[in-house]
């Protein structure tokens, strides 16, 4: 029996191969075969018509060659066959599946397919190119998943559940409000962050429903999910579909952005890792068992050479074949430091644009040193590359992981640091206390593009059903006005801006906190609520313009944002004032008020004497203004935003 158990100091002694030409690759009269397996004693090779079912019509044995590298070279044009390999090692043989590398599968991910890249280019597609904007501080990031985005009956969109969702225009729901793409370019977003797109293990692809997953469970890195494709049974059909989803949107002028999963894998022992090189792609306790930083029950050891070459290739095939704009880490923090700044200057060499950010933490504990974890308090010692700041998420609305928890927007007072803290985009300020930032003790940016602000995601409560746990007595108007504040701090603040797709129309998925495998009735977005709270939609659209319109709420170095953000002195309780002054960042204004009250009642504030263009006050806003007054003192309303401008 397989001992599943490992040595990882064996693993040093493995030779790392350098070049560029891993996996299975197509020509017309010669297909090539290259396979890192230093444990392996023999691979077997095995060549299917389908991708599921029948048997193979022809088998080959690799040769092995130096650096642990096996070789195959298929004469003739395989195009459109399907394969898988088969690995012995001094303990016998291994599971039959595809390389590591597959860049597309059969039904269900079992068997890897040979197929010309040039015929999976939609039209047009050698002049798509990537989404640029100015600064990483332009950026504004709506978080959707490909199935919840167009699943609702009245999304209008017909290719329900899959890529071709983002594709269509014209789409509206029965009263008319705008959907799918057509809401994306009216709400005024920059990049669409997609959940996983990877083929993933926990779905079968033959089915429609009931079946759902977020995709957090990998299964083939570099293949795109079937599950999403108009036709799973051919793995041409996903890649092509996918490359026309990213054309869609960079018609629109929207990035594309892809949640990737290089922390842990789906399946442990039977994983195509496990199958290829049997415990080198995972990190071991002290006993030789895997460990589990993920709470996935695996973690992958980015720090050992292959498996960083790995991921580094994997990232860089996705940025180059698909015209990929950013990529979120998930829990980036299991992986180390030294991987993700190799990542980013690899990027760098397609374009240096490509936006990073993830989750800097674990989820559990890990064997790898923490002064070489990717977490959020070293994003200091990574280069261009951005975290999510929870000091602004929990500080808005309370703890994600506590329901009946409350923040700065329900009148949870002493909150006022740590959401200062993320206001200046987590960089080093003069003005923050940083002692009574919760979750930070001190700055974790160099830059403010360095910085995520956000209140919800696709994890957890929506901020809809938080509130409706935290607040029980709030009713829904008083719900919508905790959210258009929180929006609105969110969209103003320094840093780059992250919305979960539907909280600008109260999303709500019934209450469930962990709806990862959870029914398209709990997890699609329900465009009906578009025209029931179409005056939110109006509030998150307008202050959108507003940032986009302005250059003051997209500054990014620290020291403009510690000369031209100054904060009122005086601590008010549920009270947050600021100015962004000086003509910040080359605006137009010369001076902007910000003020933020998260109490249930109105208070009183000081301001300069000015002649004050209101542009935001009671729960409304308009960037062109709505007003003006010249007092020296305001009353702002209860649980609401205002902003007030001094043109010169």
């Amino acid at each position: 029996m397989r001992n599943w158990k490992f040595n990882p100091v064996e693993f040093d002694k493995y030779p790392v191969y350098e070049g560029n030409d891993l996996g299975v690759f197509w020509s017309e009269d010669k297909t090539m075969v290259k396979v890192w397996a230093p444990s392996a004693t023999r691979i077997f090779f095995r060549l299917y018509r389908e991708g599921f079912g029948g048997d193979a019509e022809v088998e080959h044995y690799l040769e092995q060659r130096d650096n642990g590298i096996w070789l195959l070279e298929l004469s003739g044009d395989w195009n459109g066959w399907y394969y898988t390999l088969q690995v012995r090692d001094n303990y016998g043989w291994l599971l039959e599946g595809p390389d590591i590398y597959a860049r597309s599968t059969g039904i269900n991910g079992r068997r890897g397919m040979i197929f010309n890249p040039a015929e999976t280019n939609p039209e047009g597609w050698a002049d798509d190119e990537h989404v640029v904007p100015a600064s990483p501080t332009d950026m504004l990031i709506y978080e959707t998943h490909i199935r919840d985005f167009s699943m609702s009956p009245d999304s209008g969109i017909e290719h329900k559940g899959k890529y071709l969702g983002f594709t269509e225009t014209g789409t509206k729901t029965l009263t008319g409000e705008k959907t799918g793409l057509d809401h994306l370019d009216e709400l005024g977003v920059t990049h669409v962050h997609l959940l996983p797109v990877a083929d993933f293990y926990t779905v079968d692809e033959r089915k429609e429903a009931p079946q759902y997953n977020w995709g957090y469970d990998p299964l083939n890195y570099n293949t795109p999910e079937g599950w999403y494709s108009t036709d799973p049974n051919d793995g041409r059909v996903r890649v092509r579909e996918l490359k026309q989803l990213v054309k869609a949107l960079h018609e629109q002028e929207i990035g594309v952005i892809l949640d990737v999963v290089y922390n842990h894998t789906g399946l442990i022992n039977e994983s195509y890792f496990n199958q290829t090189v049997p415990g080198y792609f995972y990190r071991q306790k002290e006993d030789g068992s895997f460990s589990d930083a993920s709470g996935c029950g695996n973690e992958l050891a980015s720090e050992r050479a292959m498996v960083r070459k790995y991921i580094v290739d994997s990232v860089m095939y996705w940025a180059s074949e698909y015209h990929i704009d950013g990529f979120r880490f998930d829990l980036m923090g299991v992986l180390d430091i030294e991987t993700m700044n190799i990542i980013r200057e690899s990027l760098d060499t397609i374009n240096p644009n490509i936006f990073l950010y993830g989750e800097g933490w674990t989820a559990g504990k890990s064997p790898l040193e923490k002064k070489r974890r990717a977490t959020k308090r070293h994003t200091l010692k990574l280069d261009r590359i951005a975290s999510f700041s929870d000091d602004m998420r929990d500080g808005l609305k309370g703890s994600a992981f506590d329901q009946f928890s409350t923040g700065f927007i329900s009148g949870h007072t002493l909150q006022e640091e740590r959401l200062k803290f993320s206001m200046v985009g987590a960089v080093k300020h003069d003005q923050i206390a940083y002692d009574y930032v919760e979750s930070s003790k001190g700055p974790w940016a160099n830059e403010a593009a360095q910085c995520i602000n956000y209140v919800s995601c696709h994890d957890n409560f929506t901020l809809f059903d938080k509130l409706q746990y935290s607040c029980p007595e709030a009713s829904k108007a008083q719900i919508e006005r905790m959210v258009r504040l929180a929006l609105g701090i969110v969209l103003t603040s320094q840093g780059v801006p992250f919305l979960h797709a539907g909280s600008e129309m109260m999303r709500t998925k019934g209450g469930h906190h962990d709806s990862y495998r959870s029914p398209d009735l709990l997890n699609q977005i329900d465009w009906s609520r578009k025209h029931e709270f179409h005056n939110l939609f109006l509030f998150t659209q307008k202050c959108i313009e507003l940032r986009r319109q302005h250059p003051a709420f997209r500054m990014s170095s620290a020291k403009m944002i510690n000369e031209k953000m100054r904060f009122n002195g005086k601590y008010i309780p549920g009270i947050i004032q600021y100015e962004l002054g000086d003509y910040a960042n080359g605006d137009s204004w010369k001076s902007i008020q910000m003020l933020f009250n998260g109490n249930n009642y109105s208070v009183e504030l000081e301001i300069p004497e000015a002649n004050w263009l209101v542009i935001a006050e009671d729960g409304e806003i308009n960037p062109n203004g709505m007003g003006r007054m010249t007092t020296g003192k305001v009353r702002i309303h209860p649980t609401s935003m205002m902003i007030l401008v001094a043109e010169d």
